[in-house]
């Protein structure tokens, strides 16, 4: 790895950029991704959940190629960017916690894609992962960016985990519908997601932002 440090400096790259790089590239990959698996799917609806893209669940699995092999290889590519941006990112900032919580969002994500919905019980804890370790994450940005961007952190990092603890509120302790139910399983997984999403190239492109030259001096 010191090897390859060394590379991206003779490049004049800073390990900022770098990261910044590779979140601004996941988030591309990500929703250009889900975009065209979904175009591929035969009569795929936004009300399905964006996992069926890659296979639906048990007892009786459908898979359609080649949607399934885009999303289950994009969100392994996302991953690995994600976690790899986390590590260069880890070393420039003095908060640990951030860099850590975004590795755990990223090993979601590959999950994700190593285990696609029909493989049980795997995929439903990886998204899981995904989903919280998603929102904890871009909720923490809002501590190593400055204003006003880190309102819109807080307003999409606050949105994902506000729906996805709604879903849980209703049906574990409610045990009713959700006022989100209009919006079927998938809508309101895409309320969750989408902010995380589009989180990743708003960040990334702050970090190149703030990323200077291969001294590695940065403005963050």
């Amino acid at each position: 790895m010191n090897d390859l440090n060394t590379y991206w400096s003779r490049l004049g790259l800073s390990e900022l950029s770098i990261a910044g790089f590779g979140l601004t590239l996941s988030g591309f990959i990500g929703i250009m991704g889900i975009v065209t698996a979904e175009v591929l799917y035969p009569n795929y609806s936004t009300r399905q959940d964006i996992s069926d893209l890659g296979s639906t669940r048990p007892p009786n699995p459908i898979i359609h190629e080649p949607s399934a092999t885009i999303f289950n290889t994009t969100m392994l590519v996302t991953g690995v960017l994600v976690v790899l941006s986390a590590y260069y990112l880890s070393r420039v900032l003095d908060r640990r916690g951030f860099p850590l919580a975004l590795a755990v969002f990223g090993l979601g994500a590959f999950g994700v894609g190593v285990f696609p919905g029909n493989v049980t019980p795997w995929h439903g804890l990886f998204a899981l992962l995904t989903f919280f370790a998603g929102g904890i994450t871009v909720v923490l940005s809002t501590r190593v960016v400055s204003r006003p961007f880190s309102f819109l952190c807080g307003l999409f990092g606050g949105s994902s985990l506000l729906i996805l603890l709604s879903v849980f509120f209703y049906g574990l302790a409610v045990r009713g519908p959700s006022p989100l139910a209009v919006l079927g399983s998938g809508g309101i997984e895409r309320w969750v997601v989408y902010p995380l999403i589009v989180w990743l190239p708003a960040f990334g492109g702050y970090l190149l932002a703030a990323s200077t030259d291969s001294t590695g001096e940065t403005a963050i």
